[in-house]
């Protein structure tokens, strides 16, 4: 151990002297000096309490990111990043040792060592390098799919009515066709009278729905839904050397479709909440999610998509997963998920305006009082440092620590793209979801039913006139060659053979995965 640490310092350092498994941040800084002798940790058992990376663009919120998800990975924990500018797959590939690291390291009381980490690469509907990752539209609810079209309440609600209304005539909605089939239908001579059986849903409603579906549907949005259908519970597996994986969902190549990937990764989270069993509190989390660019998925969010954010963040915990959102400042987050948020590593903050120096002291009022001038601090330190605030093995706030953060030791930019091919491909689950299925769902159903109707009036047009008295030609009854026709069994199929198979949904209207 070096010299004695002031008194102030010793009692911020006493704070993160955990007993049990911990990540390693980094060191303190206090007086201008760098304590190497007071390193600043969060236990292992309160990753599940969630957290929040916060700071301008530039002050290395990513880096914090791959810090800890490296350090998660090597204690066993599955870890999940979303990748926005394409920079976060060297967390696969060892690190490159050079001054500025040994500088670091040195004063962090760091032992760097170059290390990957084992990784998967997923692609949103495979678009971009990485195994596909889909959803069906039953699987992505009302909610989520409401927030993506950018529909208001209303239209919201009554899109939810659709699906009730899919879901109890069997229709199956995998992709957007699907939707769009169910919709059509609806608006149309044929659907209006099943229309007006759906309380609350108004043709003017259904057609601005069924528009924006068409919209989005020319915007190349069908890729990212439809079958396979990911699992998320692959982003539970560990390496076979025990370390958890790391699982990187790469958005390079959609990250001009803001909307689409933020309330994807939401589906992501909400789909791991609906499978996952109660679990308690745990030794270490069964997996930690990082929501990167959060403030995307709270922007223009309907009151009920806040709640549903709200309540499965807050139940998530006892699932044994833990969520961190990554966004530039508290402010971004709404205040009843940010009081959620207990581990908190926040990086430097500008205040060249006034809305700036507004977000400063609402930032300094979230934390606990400290020995720091707190607005000083966020403006004055440099890249890799941060305030840091944490739960305590106790479930209680540790005191405000300004911190010089560790240095990954994964590499720190993207891995060469051929390499990212070669692992993609490499991949045991690349087969499994690579090409994409279309099974018979609403749309199939729906055009079936339609064609058969329009050859049974064709069929009739073409009929003679039968003479006053005689029966049907063919023999047998008018109702007996109805209900042995194939659109009369087609509508049974489809209609009275599923009644009282309505999806169970959750918190999101997303379904409950069927195992």
């Amino acid at each position: 151990m070096g010299r004695a640490l002031p008194a102030e310092a010793a009692e911020i350092a006493a704070g993160y002297a955990f007993a049990g498994p911990a990540l390693e941040l980094g060191a303190l800084l206090w007086g201008g000096e760098c304590l190497a002798d007071a390193q600043i940790r969060i236990p292992l058992p309160m990753l599940n309490r969630h957290g929040l990376v916060a700071g301008a663009t530039g002050t290395g919120k990513t880096k914090t990111l791959q810090l800890i998800a490296e350090q998660l990975a090597a204690q066993g924990v599955p870890v999940f990043l979303a990748d926005i500018k394409g920079d976060v797959s060297g967390i696969s590939a060892p690190g490159e040792a050079g001054d500025k690291v040994a500088e670091r390291a040195r004063d962090v009381g760091q032992e760097w060592e170059a290390t990957g980490f084992p990784s998967e690469f997923y692609a949103l509907g495979g678009i971009g390098t990485g195994i596909p990752v889909r959803a069906t539209i039953t699987s992505f609810g009302p909610v989520l799919l409401s927030k993506v079209l950018q529909l208001n309440q209303t239209q919201e609600q009554s899109l939810g009515l659709i699906f009730h209304y899919a879901d109890q005539k069997g229709l199956e909605l995998f992709d957007l066709k699907d939707l769009r089939a169910v919709v059509t239908f609806l608006t149309s001579d044929e659907g209006k009278p099943e229309l007006k059986g759906i309380g609350g849903l108004s043709t003017v409603t259904a057609g601005v729905i069924l528009r924006a579906l068409t919209a989005f549907e020319a915007q190349g949005m069908g890729d990212f839904f439809g079958e396979p259908e990911f699992d998320t519970s692959e982003f539970l597996r560990l390496a076979p050397d025990g370390r958890g994986l790391v699982s990187v969902l790469e958005l390079a190549d959609v990250q001009d479709k803001p909307q689409l990937f933020s309330t994807f990764l939401m589906w992501l989270l909400a789909d791991l909440y609906n499978d996952l069993p109660e679990v308690g509190d745990v030794e270490k989390p069964k997996l930690v999610f990082f929501f990167d660019e959060a403030h995307l998925l709270f922007n223009g969010a309907s009151k009920a998509f806040l709640q549903a954010i709200t309540q499965t963040v807050r139940l998530i915990r006892s699932k044994g997963v833990g969520v961190f959102f990554v966004t530039q400042t508290p402010k971004d987050v709404p205040a009843d998920v940010l009081g959620q948020l207990g581990n908190r590593v926040q990086h430097a903050l500008r205040a060249f305006t006034p809305d700036d120096q507004k977000a400063l002291k609402a930032t300094v009022r979230t934390f606990p009082d400290s020995a720091y001038d707190l607005e000083e601090i966020l403006t004055g330190i440099g890249t890799g440092e941060a305030v840091v605030t944490v739960l305590s093995e106790k479930g209680a706030p540790t005191p405000v620590a300004a911190t010089r953060l560790r240095a990954p030791e994964s590499l720190m930019g993207p891995v060469e793209a051929g390499v990212l091919e070669g692992a993609v491909r490499a991949s045991v689950l690349y087969s499994r979801y690579a090409e994409a299925v279309d099974r018979e769902s609403a749309y199939e159903k729906l055009s079936a039913r339609e064609a058969e109707r329009v050859e049974a009036e064709r069929a009739e047009a073409a009929a003679p006139r039968e003479k006053a008295g005689s029966g049907p030609r063919g023999g047998g009854s008018v109702v007996e060659q109805v209900v042995g026709s194939g659109m009369f069994k087609s509508l049974l199929r489809s209609m009275g053979t599923q009644i009282g198979r309505e999806i169970s949904r959750s918190v999101f209207g997303t379904a409950r995965r069927r195992r």
